[in-house]
């Protein structure tokens, strides 16, 4: 059964942990998307709720756009100038019902009301994202990020149950990049069979040079101890060999073959790999590169 409900937040624009972005939206709590993979299922435990809950909640800040109208002139000094604002972190900023609430819309023209001179950067697995590209020409710095994690409807079907099917969100990519709205990709988590079949991942570089993408932020399957609990449980029948795949994708040897597919497939198709590494979510976290910019000095020209 799905819980929908609406609550008050007391803050909206929030400090970030993520290296390189200072701040962060996020409108939900919750995501409807249920992707089997999803860090962010830990944050169940703020409406009283359990990891494997995740995928049957949405609590809707209904407050969220009216909190940051208030906020960006206390929280933001300068209009925000060199500063980066994630929409969003721990939910998926276009999922279903935003469709009905508009909280995502309603955030980014708080934003472009305030005259924010800072950068947005959104991350979303919707093509819903398309409604709001009225809104991204008139911010100052804006990069329009989708997840793909695999080229195939039927894949990500499985690993990502409710969100759009992958091919929806390479024509978004396209039609961002037809109207010089900046894109990247996030192609993350790398699932496992992806050092079996090199052929797999490269079809989702060749096709995000061919819908313009020329940035990407590839990332390794995170699989901290309450991710692991959740995946097995939904995997439980599944392929024996998919199951060890994902053990494996643990280990330094996994990852060092896989870094070296991947640098190879971007060279290929000269695409820009950001951050110039292929992200380990820890490792990441507590030590994460000097050289290290906010997303609009990492994107291409």
């Amino acid at each position: 059964m799905f819980e929908l409900k609406e609550i008050q937040a007391k803050s909206i624009l929030s400090p970030c942990g993520i290296p390189g972005i200072d701040w962060t939206i996020n409108p939900y709590i919750g995501c409807a998307f249920a992707c089997k993979y999803c860090y962010a299922s830990f944050m169940g435990r703020a409406v009283k709720k359990e990891v494997k809950d995740w995928g049957t909640f949405v609590f809707a800040k209904t407050n969220a756009p009216e909190l940051l109208k208030q906020e960006l002139p206390r929280k933001l000094k300068n209009k925000g100038r060199g500063q980066e604002i994630f929409i969003s972190s721990v939910t998926d900023p276009y999922q279903g019902v935003e469709a009905k609430y508009k909280l995502t819309r309603r955030c980014l023209e708080a934003l472009v009301d305030f005259d924010f001179r800072g950068t947005v950067s959104i991350l979303t697995k919707s093509n819903l994202v398309l409604r709001d590209r009225d809104l991204f020409k008139k911010l100052k710095n804006v990069a329009g990020g989708l997840t793909v994690t695999s080229t195939d409807d039927g894949i990500s079907r499985y690993f990502e149950k409710f969100a759009p099917p992958v091919s929806q969100r390479f024509e978004a990519l396209k039609t961002l990049n037809r109207e010089r709205i900046k894109t990247y990709a996030f192609v993350g988590p790398l699932l496992p069979h992806f050092v079996a079949r090199r052929d797999e991942l490269e079809k989702i570089f060749k096709k995000l040079r061919a819908v313009g993408v020329k940035d990407v932020f590839v990332e390794n399957i995170n699989l901290a101890a309450y991710i692991r609990q959740r995946l097995w449980n939904e995997m439980n029948g599944s392929d024996k060999e998919l199951v060890k795949k994902f053990y494996l994708s643990q280990t330094k040897e996994y990852r060092q073959e896989l870094d070296r597919i991947v640098k190879s497939l971007v060279k290929k198709y000269g695409l820009n790999l950001m951050l110039d590494l292929v992200i380990q979510h820890r490792e990441f976290q507590k030590q994460p590169p000097k050289s290290l910019r906010r997303i609009d000095k990492l994107l291409s020209p």
